[in-house]
């Protein structure tokens, strides 16, 4: 039985993005899709002793309303090392900075180079999952053919990915027609985030819903014992 997820990218995304990849044998990244303006595609939250702050790529995105997410580009190359300056100055503290630093560093050096925000993205999903020693197999949208609507596009990707089961977040329960699925086959799963254990954090009061960089600075390589599936 293979299982499947189809996701947007996000940018350094949260713990529970790579628990999804982890508990799948393919993820296609599903950039296809409308770009939408103050969501996770080009943003996302980190710890500061403030409380949490936001770490934003600038995207062009003026009079370009309808622009799919792998054809937003970036705007600029200096928010790069902005972000580094950020994480750096808030996770210095952090048992295991110089250990992610090492690794994450000459990511960032190499990261005002993509020209979309899609390219950023799968990057660095692909390098956390590497860290993580996620070994789903990771495709795109526009690797396959894509039909008009919406519930019916993402049934004819798992079709076309052989996949059996379909890995969804609960978020998706608002649109998503399990008998669509189950017409052509494919069972609907979907993924619980509750029951995350707390792990050493700085900076007051526990957050889960920040990157996953906060546990990757926090515990290094031990990370994985904070996640539901990423251990190998």
């Amino acid at each position: 039985m293979k299982k499947v997820a189809i996701l947007q990218s996000n940018y350094i995304p949260w713990k529970g993005y790579f628990d999804i990849i982890a508990s799948v044998d393919e993820l296609v990244i599903y950039d296809d899709m409308q770009y939408t303006r103050r969501d996770w595609r080009n943003r996302n939250k980190i710890k500061t002793p403030q409380g949490v702050q936001w770490l934003t790529v600038p995207v062009m995105v003026k009079g370009r309303y309808h622009q799919k997410i792998r054809d937003t580009q970036i705007d600029g190359a200096d928010w790069a090392s902005m972000h580094w300056k950020a994480l750096e100055q808030n996770y210095k503290r952090a048992p295991f900075f110089e250990e992610i630093a090492a690794w994450l560093q000459p990511l960032y050096a190499k990261a005002a180079y993509p020209s979309n925000i899609s390219e950023l993205n799968c990057s660095l999903i692909e390098a956390c999952c590497d860290y993580l020693e996620i070994t789903t197999s990771i495709t795109k949208s526009w690797d396959y053919v894509l039909q008009d609507d919406k519930v019916e596009r993402l049934v004819d990707l798992c079709k076309q990915c052989h996949g059996d089961i379909y890995v969804s977040g609960p978020a998706a329960k608002d649109y998503i027609d399990e008998s669509i699925f189950a017409a052509s086959g494919v069972q609907v799963s979907w993924f619980d985030y509750s029951g995350y254990p707390q792990y050493p954090q700085l900076w007051g009061d526990f957050v889960h819903e920040v990157s996953v960089l906060d546990l990757f600075f926090n515990c290094g390589k031990g990370s994985r014992d904070y996640m539901k599936k990423s251990a190998p």
